[in-house]
């Protein structure tokens, strides 16, 4: 049985890789243009636009080397192998959107109170383009959202961010075009930081949920716990932890107190079965033992003296 999740773990890696690879060829292709054309126009939604394409970029190839690193086989101190680098590679997508939202932000508000000319024909023809290129990067790593690695899903949150930030500043320029309003533009670009930070804190909350060791998501320790001590020859389940060693790879450890005559091996089996079938946990180390039978009281006898 792990034979097969571990089969089933390298292929849903490989299929990480390719879409990983595939999306970093479309917004690296798009991101030079436009850097140039957000330069042009003056817009800073175009330019912030371009810089969070940047750090798609940056996540994309972070992603990549993660996966890469992930596939590696358990050996050495490494006894999990290296899949946490993923949720490392989450954690820092997380980070580098909180930091350039921020950042964003204070320029946004910089041009409300200043705001520069801006090209809003151009900036509309490049919202445009972004849109068509960040749907075709965020369908491709929606591919196998049932598998979605927390590595994966960082780089996606990053390309869907920005899809939805192309469309901000595709009614902003609108705005532009018909009205002469450029206030619009920075305010597009607030929209655009809020929509950042709001990924920043899902991603920052699902890698250290994994780093803190908590259990994974949608599977309740509550809930285990009590399942398996109502089996059958099952006196007592204790010490349980249940955690994610990384996306996808859900782990338990438990103490198991059957009753005296049970068979522990094939009760055993027969809790792994359940927590494989019942909760998709594959991954599983039960310490089995059998109650203590009852002792009769311990006798003492006390010789008598011998008599002189």
């Amino acid at each position: 049985m792990a034979h097969d999740h571990a089969h089933e773990h390298l292929g849903s890696r490989e299929a990480d890789r390719r879409s990983l690879t595939i999306a970093l060829a479309l917004i690296g292709t798009f991101m030079v243009g436009e850097i140039a054309a957000g330069i042009v126009a003056s817009s800073l939604a175009v330019l912030s636009d371009a810089a969070h394409m940047l750090t798609d970029a940056g996540a994309l190839a972070i992603s990549l080397i993660a996966a890469r690193l992930a596939a590696r086989p358990a050996r050495g101190a490494m006894t999990y192998g290296l899949g946490r680098v993923e949720i490392l590679s989450a954690q820092a997508n997380g980070v580098t959107l909180l930091v350039l939202g921020l950042i964003i932000i204070y320029e946004a508000i910089t041009r409300l109170v200043s705001p520069p000319r801006v090209t809003g024909g151009l900036v509309l023809g490049v919202a445009v383009v972004g849109i068509v290129v960040n749907l075709l990067a965020a369908r491709v790593l929606r591919s196998d959202s049932q598998t979605r690695t927390l590595n994966v899903e960082g780089s996606y949150r990053h390309i869907l961010t920005d899809l939805y930030g192309f469309i901000a500043t595709a009614v902003a320029a609108a705005v532009i075009l018909g009205t002469g309003f450029q206030r619009a533009d920075p305010i597009a670009s607030l929209v655009i930081a809020a929509l950042m930070l709001y990924a920043a804190y899902g991603l920052l909350k699902a890698s250290g949920r994994v780093f803190l060791e908590a259990a994974p998501a949608g599977l309740d320790p509550e809930r285990v716990g009590p399942e398996l001590a109502a089996q059958p020859g099952v006196v007592e389940v204790h010490d349980l932890h249940v955690w994610e060693v990384t996306s996808g790879f859900p782990a338990l450890s438990a103490h198991v107190v059957v009753r005296s005559g049970a068979d522990c091996h094939e009760l055993r089996r027969e809790l792994q079965t359940l927590l494989r079938d019942r909760f998709d946990v594959r991954h599983t180390t039960l310490q089995v033992d059998h109650e203590a039978a009852d002792q009769p009281p311990l006798q003492i006898e006390v010789a008598a003296p011998e008599r002189e």
